[in-house]
């Protein structure tokens, strides 16, 4: 018989993690890696020790508490603080 009649399918947790993962990189899940659970689990370590993509651009809580503070302020956040993730930071402390 064939090893791949064999194969156990990958776990629900193991599939949203892998997505996470590859929205983490930037990168490609490919199909065929989420039918098996150890093809899965190979491509999983090698993008958990990858760095993430962009690591400068500011989180979405960051941007979402920056805006609730210029509301609150009555200010305009700079477009460039979107762009980084510590101007970001020092615009938030230099308006609290």
């Amino acid at each position: 018989m064939d090893a791949a009649t064999f194969a156990l399918h990958a776990t629900e947790r193991q599939i949203a993690y892998a997505r996470s993962l590859a929205l983490r990189n930037q990168s490609l899940l490919p199909w065929e890696v989420q039918q098996d659970r150890r093809s899965l689990s190979a491509w999983i370590e090698a993008q958990a020790k990858l760095k993430p993509a962009d690591t400068s651009q500011p989180t979405s809580k960051q941007v979402a508490f920056a805006e609730r503070l210029a509301r609150i302020k009555r200010r305009a956040v700079p477009d460039e603080c979107f762009r980084d993730r510590q101007l970001l930071s020092r615009w938030i402390d230099s308006n609290r």
